[in-house]
C-alpha cells in the first residue's frame, strides 16, 4: 500500500501531472512495475523511504505553484475524465490516502481483533 502511495499517487499525480516531469510520465507510461507488488527482497524500510522522498518532491512542487495551476500533462488512459486544477489533485490524492488509511486500518483490526487502536501508557 505505502510503495502504491509513493509511485501511484505522490509520484504520479504530482511529479507526472502537475510538473510534466519527463522521467515520472516516462515511468508511468513505460514502465510495466506494479507498485501493488513488492519483492520480499526489499527492505520495508527502502519503500518508506521512497515514499517520504516522493512526498517531499510533491511538497516541493505543490509549494511552487498555485492551486489554481492546471495540469502540465494529463495522461489519454482517463478517457475523458480530468482534474482540472492542482487543488483538485491535492483533494483527490488527500482522499485516495484516506481511503487507503483505511484499508490498513481494516486490516489491522482483522490483524490483532481490536476495533479501535488503543494507546497505552
Amino acid at each position: 500500500m505505502v510503495n502504491h502511495l509513493s509511485l501511484d499517487v505522490e509520484r504520479f499525480w504530482f511529479q507526472a501531472v502537475i510538473a510534466g516531469d519527463q522521467v515520472a510520465i516516462e515511468d508511468v507510461l513505460g514502465s510495466s512495475d506494479n507498485a501493488w507488488n513488492v519483492s520480499d527482497a526489499e527492505p520495508v524500510e527502502e519503500v518508506l523511504q521512497r515514499y517520504r522522498a516522493n512526498a517531499e518532491r510533491a511538497d516541493g512542487i505543490i509549494a511552487t505553484r498555485s492551486l489554481h495551476a492546471a495540469p502540465a500533462w494529463w495522461p489519454d488512459f482517463f478517457g475523458f475524465w480530468r482534474l482540472h486544477s492542482l487543488r483538485e489533485i491535492v483533494l483527490h490524492v488527500v482522499t485516495e490516502t484516506a481511503t487507503h488509511a483505511g484499508h490498513l486500518d481494516t486490516a489491522r483490526e482483522l490483524i490483532d481483533g481490536k476495533l479501535h487502536l488503543v494507546l497505552t501508557e
